[in-house]
């Protein structure tokens, strides 16, 4: 085993470190960008589309990021850098909108709350999918030990990926008028200030724009993968870290201005839409996505996040679903969103993962 504390390993590490820093700033512009031209293109798909596709698209620099580390067997940092994408969505991009949009205004906001709630549900179909293998592990329960929780991890990503199908499916034909926003619905004469507002480019332009952008984000999102560990020594900060908290932060760049700027607006339907709607993608389908994708590729890609991951998961979704009951909000429940971020970024900066080389303290004789 090559030695981690000679002058040249050191090296390479601080270079990774500088390699990591520099990425994850290149793609912080790109990932607004990507949002930008999501939102061009929305003009020309309708408000049910075009939610959809800022969502997915918002959740283009995960993906991408989250297939390098598969294919590199990094089956840790997909899982950590996922649900750090859904925690940052739900806590730090929501908790800013509603905290911007409630000083902003300065005033409660209201909002559809059938909506939210539906995906609230969503959210809480996939934290049961998440908490049973993790439970089944520790429980020492499985009847095969070491390989039911993956056949029931790859079944349970079948079922979530039929129920997300057919959420889209229900989202596009039978209930339209269930996502209508509350502001529209109290318009007496149907107009808004959205009919003033119009595309700054064509539609193709906004399809090659996105082409571009996330190619871009490829190339960039391969040099942040490969040089995680390596960044994790130099900056003697754990991988868990920087898969939880720093990954997501830069991916959720485009969610993070477009929610903050719709709340403003008193768009507050779009900005729900933006952040819940995006950790429900992340957690219905990426994440189940991903472990099929494992199961093909012959990895052990599953649905146990281990307990302190899934434990924070928990406490986030219910936290959220409790904030948004009564179908107003103001800034002080985004601030305690907020608030509840810190805390599980502090969580996190002290919690030791058992099956990352570079979180175990006892890693150097």
């Amino acid at each position: 085993m090559a030695d981690t504390d000679s002058p040249t390993a050191e090296f390479d590490s601080h270079l990774e470190g500088w390699v990591f820093f520099l990425s994850l700033l290149g793609i912080v512009p790109l990932a607004e960008r990507l949002g930008w031209a999501t939102e061009q293109l929305a003009f020309f798909t309708g408000p049910t589309v075009g939610g959809l596709l800022n969502a997915t698209f918002g959740n283009a620099t995960e993906m991408i990021i989250s297939m390098l580390a598969l294919q590199n067997g990094m089956i840790r940092v997909v899982q950590q850098s996922l649900l750090g994408s859904i925690l940052s969505n739900l806590l730090l991009v929501l908790g800013c909108a509603l905290f911007g949009g409630g000083l902003a205004l300065r005033r409660e906001q209201v909002f559809n709350k059938p909506s939210a709630a539906m995906n609230s549900g969503l959210l809480l179909m996939a934290v049961m999918g998440l908490l049973f293998p993790a439970v089944l592990h520790y429980t020492r329960t499985e009847l095969h030990f070491g390989k039911s929780e993956l056949a029931l991890s790859r079944f349970s990503s079948c079922i979530m990926l039929v129920a997300y199908i057919a959420y889209i499916f229900f989202q596009l034909t039978s209930q339209k008028n269930l996502y209508t926003p509350v502001n529209e619905e109290e318009s007496p004469t149907g107009e808004n200030s959205d009919d003033e507002e119009v595309p700054d480019m064509s539609k193709w332009e906004s399809i090659m724009w996105l082409f571009i952008l996330t190619c871009f984000i490829s190339v960039l999102s391969q040099y942040l993968v490969n040089a995680i560990e390596g960044a994790s020594v130099a900056m003697n900060i754990p991988v868990a870290f920087i898969s939880v908290i720093l990954l997501p932060i830069v991916g959720n760049a485009a969610e993070h201005a477009g929610a903050v700027m719709f709340a403003v607006k008193d768009k507050l339907d779009i900005s729900l839409g933006v952040a819940i709607g995006s950790s429900t993608q992340i957690a219905m389908f990426v994440i189940p996505f991903t472990v099929v994708v494992g199961w093909i590729m012959g990895l052990p890609m599953d649905l146990n996040f281990k307990l302190f991951e899934t434990a924070t998961l928990i406490m986030t979704v219910l936290v959220v679903a409790f904030m948004l009951q009564e179908g107003t909000t103001n800034y002080f429940k985004g601030l305690m969103l907020l608030l509840c971020y810190l805390i599980v970024a502090a969580s996190f900066f002290v919690h030791i993962d058992d099956e990352s080389s570079q979180d175990k303290p006892d890693d150097h004789p």
